[in-house]
């Protein structure tokens, strides 16, 4: 490396100060290996006085320029022009401040009105969530409404046809009671004997015998009322109804099964004195008698 740094330097140096060497002096190489050294540290000190020299240089014409500024006049009033800048300054700051301040008032209006608005808005959500939460209530109540109207439905159409078997029993009831009835009238006209009403322990009927619809000179033989009661000890109690007890007996007492002999006792014993009972009840009808059983005598009212 020490080689061809001198070969580097002596290429670099004028031809005509090497001519003045002699040959013997390049060949000395301890000498050259001495000025390598101090070559290379003069080479770095002078690239540091270039360097400052070029500072100083700036520096100088820096100068020179600053000199020139004092040599120029100063401009005339920069106080007042300082002022009217700070004025022009001051009233934009002032506008900006103003103008700011209308936008910040600008601003709290709008946020009053944008909170007046969200808590519209909350109001209608929650009524929103409210209504939403009734038409659930109310679909759930038609849901139920309808389930209970198809019960009902089933339960009338049921009921529906119920009625109709009921009516169409009840129909069928009449015409067994028309006939029943008919059959009873016929019955009735063959026994001489009508049904007048039914109770839960009595009842009361009517004898008609042959000879009552026959007419004769003394007048006609009425019907004959019966009543006849039951006590629970299966006996019965009859009781006439006309005025012509004296010829009968006033009351008959028996058991039941006796019932069907006493009343043909007394349709018996009532058509067998037909005759005589009819003119005594056209004198009834026509004058004013009265019957006295303890004489077994008719009398007269004007006499009583």
């Amino acid at each position: 490396m020490a080689t061809e740094a001198v070969q580097a330097l002596l290429e670099r140096c004028d031809h005509v100060h090497l001519d003045l060497y002699d040959g013997a002096e390049h060949q000395e190489g301890g000498e050259a290996e001495l000025m390598v050294p101090y070559l290379t540290e003069s080479r770095s000190k002078q690239k540091i006085l270039c360097r400052q020299l070029f500072v100083l240089d700036d520096m100088m014409q820096l100068l020179e320029s600053t000199d020139q500024l004092f040599n120029e006049p100063c401009p005339p009033n920069p106080s007042n022009e300082a002022h009217r800048r700070w004025k022009v300054l001051k009233s934009e700051h002032k506008e900006g401040v103003q103008e700011v301040e209308t936008l910040i008032s600008t601003l709290q209006d709008r946020m009053d009105k944008l909170h007046h608005k969200r808590d519209r808005l909350t109001n209608l959500v929650t009524a929103l969530e409210k209504k939403k939460d009734l038409s659930l209530q109310m679909g759930e109540s038609l849901k139920t409404a309808h389930n209970a109207l198809h019960v009902c439905e089933g339960q009338l159409a049921q009921l529906r046809a119920e009625t109709d078997a009921t009516l169409d029993r009840s129909a069928d009831w009449q015409h067994l009671r028309d006939a029943l009835q008919g059959y009873v009238e016929e019955t009735q006209g063959v026994m001489q004997c009508r049904l007048l009403s039914v109770g839960s322990s009595e009842l009361c009927v009517e004898l008609r015998p042959r000879s009552c619809g026959s007419s004769s000179s003394s007048g006609q033989l009425e019907p004959l009322r019966l009543t006849v009661s039951w006590s629970p000890d299966d006996h019965f109690h009859l009781q006439v109804y006309q005025g012509t007890t004296w010829l009968l007996e006033e009351s008959m007492k028996g058991h039941l099964s006796h019932l069907g002999a006493a009343l043909l006792e007394v349709m018996q014993c009532y058509t067998s004195q037909g005759e005589m009972l009819a003119e005594i009840q056209a004198l009834y009808s026509r004058f004013a008698i009265d019957w006295r059983p303890g004489q077994s005598a008719s009398v007269p009212e004007d006499c009583l």
